[in-house]
């Protein structure tokens, strides 16, 4: 019994060893995937909804504002707190930060409070503060201005996320629509979805007679092969979008083979419009779609077709029937693969397309770089993040339940 007991102590001494160093050799991947990956994602999301521009740099009038019910004009002490806080921020030259703030809520606020900072006098005027901010810029006298101080005094705001639907806050706070002419961001995501459904339309049809062929023929001649589908993850992505412009251009080797030929009497436009971003992204992706429909396909026994074959079924039903649902799951993950990707395409687009066919991607990187408006930045790309994992889940229910129809 003894012995018996001092065995199941030693096994149980020997797994939690062995539990530890699993556990020592996959920290640092969970550590990288926490610091690079888990990190960055949850700081986009917080952008997305952040608000902390106005409480930061007019926090007596921010914290007040928020008592206010909204009715009419907020009291003396937020017209006073108001005053106070532009001094402060002025010396401080720190205004300018919540005046942008403000513009993205209402445009021409940016002016309004910075020509309103210089107009007031350094002390109280005997009439109060209340008269002095609306003698500066009568629209500090409209309900209006205050309910737009008071969404930008909130710690969370909806304003960015709002903004990706075409959406918007009224004068009195309310959800609205924005006007036709500046609604642009439904048209986007709309043309971002269909510019990456057709790509990776094209990669399927383009891909699955390739990975076919080369997961039938011997390793011999499938390995030189799979070389040539790789080739392109071995040259910069800026040299291949650049290749093509060379190629497409209405000079280019295209157009002039094909009026050397005489197919064509003109040059075509086939570059910086929706052909050229098409043409350039299907080259690009085209391997991500091969990858994982060869890998299937070379798990497949041919000898499932031979059999149908062998049992009365004509070649063409026996590959319907047999041998392309056997290859569902290379097709799903191929097509999520090749669409996720292309949702978040930039460069391609952004030189090889025209003004109307730039993706969302465009815009992110526009209100990164350019406006400096992190918040809309961050809140299109939670959209696209939002948009890829319901298409992961999607793909997930749609390959379990072929699965079990399968089995």
């Amino acid at each position: 019994m003894t012995d018996r007991r001092q065995l199941r102590r030693n096994l149980q001494r020997t797994e939690r060893r062995r539990h530890l160093v699993a556990i020592g050799l996959v920290a640092p991947l969970f550590a990288f995937l926490v610091v690079f990956f888990v990190v960055p994602i949850g700081t986009m999301l917080t952008r997305s909804v952040d608000n902390r521009e106005l409480p930061a740099t007019l926090p007596t009038v921010a914290a007040l504002i928020r008592d206010w019910d909204g009715a009419g004009l907020p009291p003396d002490a937020v017209f006073d707190a108001m005053a106070a806080d532009m001094h402060a921020a002025r010396a401080d030259r720190t205004l300018a930060r919540a005046a942008q703030r403000l513009n993205r809520d209402v445009t021409g606020f940016r002016s309004l409070v910075m020509g309103t900072a210089r107009r007031l006098p350094d002390t109280p005027p005997e009439d109060g503060w209340r008269a002095a901010l609306i003698a500066a810029d009568p629209a500090w006298g409209e309900p209006s201005t205050w309910h737009a101080v008071r969404r930008a005094a909130a710690p969370l705001t909806g304003l960015y996320l709002l903004g990706t639907v075409d959406l918007t806050y009224d004068e009195t706070s309310r959800i609205t629509a924005v006007p036709e002419d500046r609604a642009i961001y439904r048209q986007v995501m709309a043309r971002t979805f269909w510019i990456a459904a057709v790509v990776t339309l094209c990669c399927l049809v383009l891909g699955f007679p390739l990975a076919y062929k080369l997961a039938t023929l011997p390793p011999r001649l499938s390995n030189p092969l799979m070389i040539l589908v790789l080739l392109p993850f071995w040259t910069s992505l800026l040299v291949r979008t650049a290749a093509w412009i060379v190629l497409l251009q209405r000079e280019g080797m295209i157009n002039d083979a094909l009026l050397w030929t005489g197919v064509i009497e003109a040059p075509l436009a086939m570059v910086f419009n929706r052909f050229g971003v098409y043409v350039a992204m299907v080259h690009v992706l085209l391997p991500f779609m091969v990858l994982p429909l060869y890998s299937v396909m070379r798990g497949i026994p041919p000898t499932y077709q031979r059999a149908a074959e062998s049992l009365g079924a004509p070649p063409l039903v026996a590959f319907l029937r047999t041998y392309l649902p056997l290859t569902v799951p290379g097709i799903g993950a191929g097509c999520l693969l090749v669409f996720i990707i292309a949702l978040g395409y930039y460069i391609t687009p952004a030189l090889v397309g025209g003004a109307d066919d730039q993706m969302i991607s465009y815009f992110v990187a526009f209100f990164t770089i350019q406006t400096i408006n992190w918040g809309m930045a961050a809140a299109l790309g939670s959209l696209l993040l939002i948009a890829t994992l319901l298409l992961y889940a999607l793909y997930a229910r749609l390959v379990g339940t072929t699965g079990l129809k399968l089995s």
